[in-house]
């Protein structure tokens, strides 16, 4: 599998397990289903693991720590994440601390190469979102970010309980750039990377994402592009394997991408295939997160990175494809 160097860090696969899927967030599986993909993903090559807590209340994190319970084989890196939540902010580093620690207890490490906030940051007296009442659940304000968060993320890459910090850089543009732009700025984003430029039920606003600009932006400052949501939470699939309500945005981006299914079914390819193969070909993305929750699922991806990476024009072709179907 082609490996990319991840910002200034260290050389990951193209494709990264993420823990939706073996955590049942993405539809039921077996834990024993869950370890067997762990197993074939590393064996096809993949060697960096995208976890977090909320990945069904710590299955995901328990299906890696089960994975390797021999040890972590030379090479492999580790991410895990928190979501602050509504905590006041003298209390942020105790929260911090005992998910990094109960983390390191599910996946039997005692480091964590990158920790990554889990959720939003937002301007500080925001008022626009389209959610207000999920928003302090998910986010936190800018300055409670740059003084109370970095510099526990700070602390801890200088006792060496972790290697590097990142964020979650999918709310609104002004923010996500902002970070971005820091004297202290994350070493990791994870950025939206679907075609359709969807957060889908992530999004907090009411913009226009604008993903790429955050991506490019990274990418240009020397940090690492993981990208999420390649098949837009199953909006770019052949069906989405999981009830949703019919208006809600992964409905209205499966609608959308109508266009784009027919073109995988004319190129005898599907859907997620070659929505996983549109993101690996992405300028400026250095792994794709995947949310498979099986080998099955997860041998489809490894064939689509296989493959060679779409050429600009072929880019160009498939975008303009989608906005005409739009």
């Amino acid at each position: 599998m082609q490996q990319n160097s991840l910002g200034t860090l260290f050389d990951v696969s193209a494709l990264t397990l993420g823990g939706g899927g073996i955590g049942q967030v993405w539809g039921e599986t077996t834990q024993e289903e869950a370890v067997a993909t762990v197993h074939e993903a590393y064996n096809g090559g993949v060697t960096f693991f995208d976890m977090a807590p909320m990945y069904g209340d710590g299955e995901a994190e328990r299906v890696l720590g089960l994975a390797f319970a021999d040890g972590y084989p030379d090479g492999v890196r580790v991410t895990t994440k928190c979501m602050i939540g509504p905590v006041a902010p003298d209390d942020i580093e105790a929260r911090l601390t005992e998910s990094l620690r109960v983390s390191c207890e599910r996946l039997r490490r005692e480091h964590i190469d990158v920790f990554i906030l889990h959720g939003f940051i937002i301007p500080d007296g925001w008022q626009a979102a389209t959610r207000p009442a999920v928003v302090p659940h998910i986010a936190i304000e800018r300055s409670i970010y740059t003084n109370v968060v970095v510099p526990v993320f700070e602390s801890w890459i200088v006792s060496g309980r972790i290697s590097a910090f990142g964020v979650t850089a999918a709310s609104i543009t002004e923010s996500n750039l902002g970070v971005l732009a820091d004297e202290t700025a994350p070493s990791v984003v994870q950025c939206i990377a679907n075609v359709l430029d969807s957060p889908g039920n992530m999004a907090i606003s009411d913009e226009t994402p604008d993903p790429r600009s955050v991506i490019s932006s990274a990418h240009d400052a020397g940090i690492g592009v993981m990208g999420i949501r390649a098949v837009a939470a199953g909006a770019l699939a052949t069906a989405i394997d999981r009830e949703v309500k019919p208006h809600s945005a992964e409905a209205r981006d499966f609608q959308r991408a109508a266009a784009f299914r027919t073109f995988a079914a004319d190129s005898s390819v599907s859907p997620a295939a070659l929505a996983h193969r549109y993101a690996l070909s992405m300028p400026g993305v250095d792994t794709v997160v995947l949310g498979v929750k099986n080998r099955e699922e997860l041998n489809e991806c490894l064939q689509a990175e296989a493959a060679s990476r779409f050429s600009p024009t072929e880019m160009n072709d498939i975008d303009a494809l989608v906005r005409q179907g739009e």
